[in-house]
């Protein structure tokens, strides 16, 4: 069961390791990232398919997700650095959004964040766990993806990989 329909129980009955639903395979890279639309925190309708040109950054995250909030402060950083060229969209999968607007506040995030629930995280192959991070090629395709914490150098690396040569 993806985590954010039941919260924090969830995940954490996943950290130890019991299964609560069958294992799904997340999306093979190099298919097409799943075009979705959603209103954000600032109430501006975002479909991933207007930043096609762009990679895509597309972070599944929450609040209460301390490996996710590690990530948050680098990603705002990622998209004042590759402006133009590099577009982040952050997936909340809190239940509420108040705490992820405090959360935006308090992190200075710079990117668009909306809410996201099991029928989004289904259309990305089913998020078990949290973070989950998507880069998605200037041509709407899934290049990389990373589920747990990582090496935010890693991710970097894999964006470098993929913009366009200035």
């Amino acid at each position: 069961m993806p985590v954010g329909s039941r919260g924090r129980a969830n995940a954490i009955l996943l950290v130890a390791g019991i299964v609560l639903a069958p294992v799904k395979p997340t999306p093979p890279a190099g298919r097409a990232a799943p075009d979705f639309s959603r209103t954000d925190l600032e109430r501006r309708e975002i479909r991933l398919e207007a930043y096609r040109g762009k990679v895509v950054l597309l972070n599944f995250w929450a609040t209460w997700c301390e490996p996710c909030i590690a990530e948050v402060p680098r990603f705002a950083e990622w998209q004042r650095k590759y402006a133009g060229r590099l577009q982040i969209v952050g997936v909340s999968m809190d239940d509420e959004a108040a705490p992820v607007r405090t959360a935006y506040r308090r992190y200075g995030l710079n990117y668009p964040v909306v809410m996201g629930d099991e029928k989004l995280a289904e259309l990305y192959g089913g998020v078990l766990g949290l973070p989950m991070t998507f880069l998605i090629d200037g041509n709407g395709r899934i290049r990389f993806e990373h589920e747990g914490a990582i090496d935010l150098a890693v991710i970097e690396r894999e964006i470098r990989e993929l913009l366009p040569r200035s």
